[in-house]
């Protein structure tokens, strides 16, 4: 699907009402995550070599924030954390321990929680979900009254997806999953056009579509493939054949899908690889929008376009998402819809789990008191051009960092080994240069490090930097 610049402006111009205007009554809000998308694959944000029409399209309807940012994973599989925080709107270690992997005891930071479709659900919304689902059968349950194509899960073949129907009980026991007949991004758009299609009531809705792709395995149809052909594709100027120390997670599963020592072809090849993926979901996107405005609803829908995660794919000498560096940690993440402004870009630090409270505001609900985000209204109204100073950011117990506008600092404590980097992001935005060893920078890194250290006060982080090999028992 492919829309020409007047369409674009067209339907961005009937879809976006004055700022005075204001929505009639509660909107509707479609999310739209997709799954290993990094922060830097918009064609029309940041990106001419990838097609993503519709994702532009959503872009000149809405704003982008351009610094979303997750904070981080507790285990490889980044995206499980990744979309607790963004359903529960609580920090990474609040969501390991009542999501992830839940524990309880003395010294457990578990809370109770509230996914904001379960809030939603109960504030009069018809919730319906379809795709990945990494947070449990009761919690699916508790979140969605309507759904299809589910999957449980973590990854699979994209043409053999282990998926369930929407069961109103809330039971999905093994034996009533079969395998997808089409593949995972249709399978899910299928599944939210039909509801869209057949739906007739006066509530207003909560969709949440949960794409798979652009993971691997990156085997998007050849139609999409063709597109890319791997010889034309840039080099990261940040391509690395190996990374250069130790970083506690060299030979994960994500950096065995390519040989050691990176080379280029190779790594041009995964990229013209992912870029097919993207484009392919991205069209499958649009499928959705259109039955969107084929309903009518559109104009009264707030539609949430993110990713769940970053990678880096060459990048540092890199190919998975465990680590810290902007190609993981950053995510596009866009916003639009009745009463907020079309084609804005706000750079301002934001975390995915801030959706949580910002879609309260836009339906003037009242976000539980331990939500940790915060509303992105202010920066959608153009109210403030900043709602937080620095992000935090973790992978499990051996890498911490801090970032602000300018300065990012990543310390890591591998083998008892610690390393510290600092970069000058507005010098140096691919994160090519350590300035932690340069005496002119020793005031930044230590100013940061208090700074981290007050985050990880804050978040309850069970590492102490302070302390022998970081306190780990």
């Amino acid at each position: 699907m492919t829309f020409t610049r007047r369409q674009i402006m067209t339907a961005a111009a009937g879809l976006v009402p004055r700022l005075d205007a204001g929505p009639k009554k509660r909107p509707n809000i479609l999310v739209l995550l997709t799954d290993d998308q990094r922060f830097s694959t918009l064609h029309a944000i940041n990106n001419p070599e990838v097609q993503t029409p519709t994702m532009d399209r959503l872009a000149s309807r809405g704003t982008t924030f351009t610094h979303g940012c997750i904070m981080g994973g507790t285990i490889p599989a980044v995206c499980s954390p990744s979309r607790a925080m963004l359903l529960t709107g609580q920090s990474l270690f609040h969501v390991t321990d009542s999501i992830v992997t839940p524990r309880s005891g003395p010294d457990s930071v578990a809370r109770p929680f509230e996914m904001f479709p379960e809030l939603f659900r109960r504030n009069g919304y018809r919730t319906f979900g379809t795709g990945k689902w990494h947070n449990g059968e009761p919690l699916y349950a508790r979140c969605f009254a309507d759904g299809g194509n589910i999957f449980f899960g973590g990854m699979s073949d994209h043409l053999k997806v282990p998926i369930a129907d929407y069961d109103a009980s809330g039971q999905y026991p093994k034996e009533k999953r079969y395998t997808g007949a089409k593949f995972s991004s249709e399978l899910f758009s299928d599944s939210a056009v039909d509801f869209l299609d057949r739906y007739k009531g006066d509530d207003p809705f909560v969709m949440y579509v949960a794409y798979t792709a652009p993971h691997d395995p990156r085997m998007a149809p050849k139609r999409y493939l063709d597109r890319y052909p791997w010889q034309d594709i840039k080099l990261p100027a940040n391509f690395l054949p190996q990374h250069p120390f130790d970083n506690g997670e060299l030979r994960i599963r994500d950096e065995m899908l390519a040989p050691f020592p990176r080379t280029p072809d190779v790594v041009k090849q995964n990229i013209a690889a992912y870029y097919a993926m993207i484009t392919e979901v991205d069209e499958q996107m649009g499928r959705v929008v259109q039955a969107l405005e084929r309903s009518g609803r559109a104009e009264n829908t707030i539609i949430v376009m993110a990713g769940d995660n970053g990678l880096a794919l060459g990048q540092h000498g890199l190919m998975g998402k465990q680590s810290l560096y902007d190609h993981s940690i950053r995510v596009p993440l866009i916003v639009g819809g009745p009463g907020l402004p079309a084609g804005k870009r706000s750079d301002a630090l934001c975390y995915l789990m801030d959706l949580y409270p910002t879609l309260c505001d836009a339906a003037a609900l009242k976000a539980p008191s331990n939500v940790e985000g915060r509303s992105l209204m202010p920066l959608l109204t153009g109210h403030k051009t900043r709602i937080r100073d620095s992000v935090f950011l973790a992978y499990r117990d051996f890498q911490r960092g801090v970032r602000t506008d300018r300065w990012k600092l990543i310390v890591y404590n591998v083998k008892g080994q610690e390393t510290v980097q600092l970069f000058d992001l507005l010098a140096d935005p691919l994160e090519q240069k350590n300035l932690a060893a340069d005496a002119s920078h020793a005031h930044q890194v230590r100013e940061l490090r208090q700074l981290l250290k007050r985050w990880m006060t804050e978040t309850q982080d069970r590492v102490d930097l302070d302390k022998a090999d970081w306190g780990r028992t």
